[in-house]
This record gives C-alpha cells, structure tokens and sequence, in this order.
C-alpha cells in the first residue's frame, strides 16, 4: 500500500510552541498520519517534522526513482546490457 504525504493544513501546520510544549503529542502525530508537520514561527514555516520511519521510505524511494531515471538515460544513450548479461555480471546465474 502506498502512503501518500501531503500535509493537509487544517491538521499538519504546528506553532513552534507546540512542540514544545507538548512535544509527544506532535511526534505521535507525524506517526500516525504519517505525513510530515510543518513548524511554524510567527506564522512562517520554520522546519518540516516526520516520523524516521516515512523519512527512511521517502529516500528509499528518491533513490529508487532516481536508479530508473539514471537507466533511462543509460538506454537513451545505447548502454543497456541484456538480462543474461547482467545476471551473469552480478553472479545471479
């Protein structure tokens, strides 16, 4: 299943104060909805919370998705290697 993280601003924006006040509750928070929390100050946005969990997917993912753009780029460019190959290359035979 996969989570999407857009932050809905009716729950997602906290004052700076907030958190520190109660900051379990606004770590809670980012874990359950899993979705980011931006900290604001004085009304401006001063820095994104999230759980370490939806952290470690997001760049898992970036780099996943970016391991594909960079083999697109490969096979625009006539650098494919057959599967055979590469599963020889890689000692999976």
């Amino acid at each position: 299943m996969e989570m999407k993280m857009n932050v809905k601003f009716s729950e997602d924006l906290i004052p700076l104060a907030d958190l520190k006040v109660n900051p379990s509750r606004v770590i809670r928070h980012t874990t359950e909805a899993h979705r980011p929390v931006l900290l604001t100050n004085r009304g401006r946005g001063v820095a994104v919370l999230q759980s370490v969990k939806d952290f470690e997917k997001s760049e898992e993912e970036r780099d996943f998705m970016r391991a594909v753009i960079a083999g697109l780029a490969d096979i625009d460019k006539g650098s494919e290697v057959s599967l055979s190959d590469a599963t020889i290359r890689l000692g999976l035979e």
